[in-house]
């Protein structure tokens, strides 16, 4: 019987031996949906298109019109948007923005830049693409030089890890876009 249990030792310590095999390299698979813009129906000084898919509400401070805020609550994310009105100040509005933006300097691995100019329609701006584990991955600012300024910045609920929310910053990214390009400004009550 000697020989059954030594063969049984061998056999059952062989069997035991773990193989290691590594993981394939991948990427998580994220499916958003087709991206569909309505115009945006509350009464504020500009308008825009906005993602069918985020919700839309005005922030007021003292009573009177401080931004607007869009969430995305499926991809826990919001863009903030500040307005206000250009009283011989734009530099300072403009340099402002750069200020902030140029904060997550120290986080960024890279920060590029967009610039948008709209004769027609009066808009121009500035688009920072943020790479990195930073707060803000998107920032930006658009204006008509003359009355209106809005700035920009995209935040997630979440700790910065940029590769995992990349998918759902390029996504929101090309909504920004399009809420730039969508922009125009009211110029009369009428158009409220």
């Amino acid at each position: 019987m000697k020989p059954y249990v030594i063969l049984l030792f061998i056999s059952i310590s062989l069997s035991c031996e773990q193989v290691l095999v590594p993981k394939p390299k991948a990427f998580l698979s994220l499916d958003y949906p087709k991206a569909t813009y309505h115009e945006s129906s509350m009464e504020l000084p500009f308008a825009f298109e906005k993602n069918k898919l985020a919700q839309m509400s005005i922030s007021k401070k003292n009573n009177l019109l401080n931004g607007v805020i869009i969430r995305y609550p499926s991809l826990k994310a919001s863009i903030f948007i500040n307005y206000k009105e250009v009283n011989n100040n734009l530099k300072k509005h403009i340099s402002d923005v750069r200020k902030i933006t140029q904060k997550h300097l120290e986080q960024a691995d890279e920060i590029s830049e967009q610039k948008y100019d709209n004769d027609r329609m009066e808009i121009y701006g500035m688009f920072y693409d943020l790479k990195g584990n930073v707060a803000s991955q998107s920032q930006f600012y658009v204006t008509d030089s003359i009355k209106h300024f809005l700035s920009g910045a995209l935040y997630f609920e979440t700790k910065p890890n940029y590769d995992s929310i990349l998918p759902s910053i390029n996504y929101i990214q090309k909504d920004i876009v399009h809420l730039i390009e969508s922009l125009r400004w009211k110029q009369s009550i009428n158009d409220l």
